[in-house]
């Protein structure tokens, strides 16, 4: 008789991706230009609250160039 693992060995179970994946994806997303093969790939394998946090910091760091640039061009 075979025990549940036997049965689950022989399925492929997708990966999930690491932090410089969804980094990656997120700035993508923040270019705007993304391949559908790409997307799907990016929705089967990352994790949807690495994606929100990946996002956040990244409308931040946005956020704070924006400001920096700023500062410099008017000199305060």
């Amino acid at each position: 008789m075979q025990g549940r693992g036997d049965e689950d060995a022989g399925r492929a179970r997708p990966g999930r991706a690491g932090f410089w994946a969804t980094i990656k994806a997120v700035l993508w997303a923040f270019v705007g230009i993304r391949k559908r093969r790409d997307y799907h790939d990016d929705a089967s394998s990352l994790d949807p609250r690495a994606i929100v946090v990946a996002g956040l910091l990244g409308g931040l760091l946005f956020v704070l160039a924006i400001i920096a640039v700023v500062r410099l061009v008017v000199g305060t």
